[in-house]
């Protein structure tokens, strides 16, 4: 089956870029664009697509809430990936924050978009997570702590909370199983009941959560105990 992609940029040359990119690939399908953050939205919600590529920032509405709107009322929702420059971090913050899967620079080459999406259209996160980590230390010092545990924490086992610490530092699974003496399979059984118990897509979601939960302070070297 062909990955179903809905482009959203305000310039329509990033568009065509997009399309004759993505038209050449067997199974890719461009099925609509937009022009603007409101029309993302819309055309979204009428088509169903699997990935939306996002500019940031476009008139009437931003990447950021559009990407907000686009999870929060469409059903199934779609992969979000943003494509930015690395000149406004704060915008991808923003972004993740509002569920994207990653982000992607406008200058890539066309292969890495390409790899985009088929990363994100099978449920993976674009980034590496010490990406992830990197831009939420930046950003996620402004951002003030909320007042109770986020709802699902309590009812993590103590492996799976220790997992998800591990992960928030940017250690990839085979990484983690290493460091607790475990096989890789049951990190992936433990990274996927987190994910389950706290409402995640993957795994830069889980990281956001970790930093702006408290459970991992900005510059931390290693995990606390929760």
């Amino acid at each position: 089956m062909s990955i179903r992609v809905l482009v959203a940029d305000d310039q329509a040359m990033v568009r065509g870029g997009f399309l004759m990119i993505l038209g050449a690939e067997d199974d890719v399908e461009v099925v609509g664009e937009a022009d603007d953050g409101e029309q993302a939205v819309a055309e979204a919600a009428r088509l169903r697509p699997d990935v939306v590529i996002m500019d940031i920032q476009m008139p009437n509405l931003d990447g950021v809430e559009a990407t907000r709107r686009i999870l929060a009322e469409v059903d199934p929702a779609p992969r979000v990936l943003v494509v930015t420059t690395f000149d406004i971090d704060e915008y991808v913050y923003e972004a993740l924050r509002a569920g994207a899967s990653g982000f992607l620079l406008k200058n890539a080459p066309p292969e890495d978009l390409v790899r985009a999406i088929h990363v994100v259209a099978a449920g993976d996160a674009l980034l590496s997570p010490s990406i992830t980590r990197r831009v939420v230390e930046q950003f996620g010092r402004r951002v003030p702590r909320p007042a109770a545990r986020p709802p699902g924490l309590d009812e993590l086992t103590e492996r799976e909370a220790e997992v998800l610490l591990l992960v928030a530092r940017g250690l990839s699974n085979a990484e983690i199983a290493e460091r607790l003496f475990v096989s890789a399979g049951t990190v992936k059984t433990h990274v996927a009941r987190i994910f389950m118990k706290l409402g995640l897509r993957d795994r830069v979601q889980a990281v956001v959560l970790a930093y702006e939960s408290g459970l991992v302070e900005p510059g931390q070297t290693e995990p606390q105990g929760t």
